[in-house]
């Protein structure tokens, strides 16, 4: 199959229509949705559906922490922080929220 009809690909053109039902049906298509995706997926959240932008958020921290084995205490709270803005300052807690996400340890 040509990436053009891959899983990834047909999720990554769900994200632009910003349709959740779209969104989540292509989402079912994967064995994972990667961090920073799942961010795209909060934000359009908190915009159609904010009664479910909370328990997003709280599991998007979850992941970050099981995903990012060196993540501090400072960077949960910032995650959280951010996620806490997001609805008065979305362009400052995206920007913090990216950057937990490009985030990568050290190679040992």
């Amino acid at each position: 199959m040509s990436d053009a009809g891959s899983a990834y690909s047909r999720f990554q053109r769900a994200l632009t229509t910003g349709n959740l039902s779209i969104i989540r049906a292509a989402a079912a298509e994967l064995p994972v949705i990667r961090l920073d995706d799942a961010l795209q997926v909060c934000v359009l959240l908190r915009d159609r559906e904010p009664q479910r932008y909370e328990r997003a958020a709280v599991k998007w921290i979850g992941r970050y922490c099981v995903e990012r084995p060196d993540a501090t205490l400072d960077d949960v709270d910032q995650a959280r922080t951010a996620f806490a803005v997001m609805r008065r300052d979305p362009e400052r807690a995206l920007a913090i929220l990216q950057t937990l996400c490009a985030w990568r340890a050290p190679a040992v």
